[in-house]
């Protein structure tokens, strides 16, 4: 080869080198550049819930962890609906992500007309944790535990009420679940979001509801709700005295709550793989392990393709309590 040819090919190669270089790096520059500016986490539920409180502590850590602002959104209604469809409708460049629970794998079968599909519309991130809940009952009723509540509410079908977070929430469905396996009729009282429902249930209004341990356990220890049975496998470390709702009349019964991070579809993955790994290291904080396990909450860790894995099962199996329980978006 002469040396016109070998001049002409090296440069050439090295223009096409340059032009690889422009191309590859982006994605990964943009990740290693990751975040450039506030990211906003949308929480499509009301304030004061776990939801809320979680997102609020995950934002901090991950303010520390990158050096930059994580701004809590709340944007409740619709069975959180309303707040999802922000998120899928916003830039997937990871500066928009969503606070989700298992409210949202339940809508997937509830709501047929829903402006988006979950595992169609959103990159899966990471999970946070999951709680049990805690069924509780005002301090006047006048049942005392799980078998003579089902017997009240058998004695007087639909005279019974219970409060949740609004339709799809763990709440609705755990009320739902327990009806259609304890074969009782209770009235559905379903609210914009969790503070009201506890609200109600604390003065008086409502009967009872299914809550987050997290949440609902001071209430419990200070006398304003009787609790009547927790809805894990096992007793709750945290209210031990109580007994599961599977254990005190209704076997096989099981319900929690549990809460993950998305974004939009089509989020660069090395945007999406450095939150997680962020996420990772959060929830394996040994402090954050013991301070969760204290108020009743359970660390979750898994990469995006298992928490994908995770969701598309939850999915499934909601589909499969709607089905048999016949609850509907506007009970």
């Amino acid at each position: 080869m002469n040396k016109r040819k070998s001049h002409s090919m090296l440069r050439l190669l090295t223009g096409c080198a340059i032009g690889a270089a422009m191309v590859l790096p982006s994605s990964a520059a943009s990740a290693q550049e990751y975040p450039s500016k506030p990211v906003r986490i949308v929480v499509p539920f009301a304030a004061g819930g776990p939801a809320d409180v979680y997102a609020r502590f995950i934002a901090q850590r991950l303010q520390d962890a990158f050096k930059q602002s994580f701004i809590i959104d709340d944007r409740p209604g619709g069975g959180s609906i309303i707040g999802t469809d922000i998120v899928a409708k916003s830039a997937p460049d990871g500066y928009t992500l969503l606070l989700m629970s298992n409210t949202h794998t339940v809508n997937e079968s509830l709501f047929a007309a829903k402006p988006f599909q979950l595992m169609r519309d959103f990159a899966p991130v990471a999970p946070i944790n999951y709680s049990d809940l805690v069924l509780v009952a005002r301090p006047g009723l006048a049942a005392n535990n799980l078998r003579e509540l089902i017997k009240s509410a058998k004695d007087k079908p639909g005279a019974l009420s219970y409060a949740s977070s609004g339709p799809g929430t763990p709440y609705h469905m755990a009320g739902e679940l327990f009806k259609s396996m304890a074969g009782v009729s209770i009235l559905h009282i379903p609210y914009r979001g969790s503070s009201g429902a506890r609200t109600d249930v604390l003065g008086g209004q409502v009967d009872m509801m299914f809550d987050a341990v997290p949440t609902m356990t001071d209430f419990i220890r200070s006398g304003k709700v009787k609790a009547i049975a927790t809805t894990g496998k096992a007793r709750s470390a945290v209210l031990p005295d109580v007994p599961t709702v599977a254990e005190a009349g209704v076997p096989g019964y099981e319900a929690v709550i549990w809460l993950g991070l998305m974004a939009p579809k089509n989020t660069p993955p090395a945007i999406v793989n450095r939150l997680n790994a962020e996420m990772t290291k959060i929830v394996s904080d040994p402090d954050v392990i013991q301070s969760w396990a204290k108020q009743g909450a359970t660390a979750m860790k898994m990469t995006p393709a298992e928490f994908a894995k995770y969701m598309n099962e939850d999915i499934a199996k909601w589909a499969h309590i709607v089905k048999i329980s016949g609850a509907k978006a506007d009970q």
